[in-house]
């Protein structure tokens, strides 16, 4: 089931919106291969591309992805299971900065796929009343259900810029 606009903060719509059909646990699955046939073969050099004076190299792009599924995966699980504690925002920035992203592709990709592995796990034991609890996060309402559509939709967002301006 999709989320309804009232189970997440307005800003997160776009991300909601690029993910097709009901089923996001289908494609929170199928998207690490998507990555891996985008990515997998890449030269150290390729991996380090700029498309532009300060932007994010291809490195830096996945890793921030990665980064902010921890982020957002452990948010579904602790408003999944009913923690209603709010939960802090994050600054992208500051973990771009603290990050060590340059010739690490490889374990990149890997940890894409051990991530989304676990959280497929987590997600499996997940009821529909599971997803449907809401908690507070960066200030604003999420449903756990949300949560799962954003972190989808944000990596094929990624995804997306990826293909039309890296490769």
């Amino acid at each position: 089931m999709r989320p309804k606009p009232d189970e997440f903060a307005p800003d997160y719509q776009v991300y909601v919106d690029r993910v097709e059909g009901d089923d996001v646990r289908a494609v929170l699955a199928a998207q690490p291969a998507q990555v891996e046939e985008l990515l997998g073969n890449l030269t150290p050099q390729q991996a380090g591309h700029r498309y532009g004076s300060g932007k994010w190299s291809l490195e830096e792009v996945l890793g921030h992805v990665i980064d902010v599924e921890w982020v957002f995966h452990n948010r579904v699980l602790r408003i999944g299971r009913g923690d209603t504690t709010p939960l802090p925002g994050v600054d992208q920035d500051v973990l771009m900065e603290g990050a060590r992203f340059e010739g690490a592709l490889p374990s990149l990709l890997a940890e894409l796929r051990s991530l989304r592995e676990a959280s497929g796990l987590m997600l499996a034991r997940m009821t529909e009343e599971d997803l449907d609890r809401r908690g507070t996060a960066s200030g604003m309402p999420f449903s756990a259900r949300a949560l799962c559509f954003i972190i989808a939709g944000h990596a094929g967002h990624h995804l997306e810029v990826i293909r039309e301006r890296y490769l």
